[in-house]
């Protein structure tokens, strides 16, 4: 696995840890107004995650994750991110990009991991600073 890949694995982690945290404290008012636990189970950490991913890709091209490992999101023109181009990456990632990425792993290793599935998707790409 090429380093820009750990480092993106590492960053990923690290930003689903603080989307968990900040579940548990969205969970513990959610739970006295929704009765149902599909939501706390599925929606609720989706939407947190994908909220606060947004947000800060947004206001700097960086999640916390992407800052602790030196890494940042950019357009592959050089352009600022759309709003569109974040949805569609977020959405990509957590649905089909996996499958992509299994079924072409060559592909995407050639790329030294600047660019996985839901990078081409989207029109964006990884670097170091």
């Amino acid at each position: 696995m090429e380093s820009m890949t750990k480092k993106r694995t590492a960053a990923f982690l690290i930003d689903t840890a603080v989307s968990t945290a900040v579940t548990f404290g969205v969970e513990y008012f959610l739970r006295k107004k929704v009765k149902n636990e599909a939501v706390h189970a599925l929606v609720t950490p989706t939407v947190v995650l994908w909220a606060l991913e947004y947000a800060q890709l947004r206001k700097n091209g960086q999640t916390i994750g992407y800052k602790a490992m030196g890494l940042t999101l950019e357009n592959e023109d050089g352009r600022p991110l759309s709003e569109c181009q974040i949805i569609k990456r977020m959405a990509y990632r957590d649905t089909i990009s996996t499958f992509d990425y299994l079924k072409d792993r060559q592909a995407f290793e050639q790329q030294h991991g600047q660019r996985l599935p839901h990078d081409s998707f989207a029109g964006t790409v990884v670097k170091q600073k």
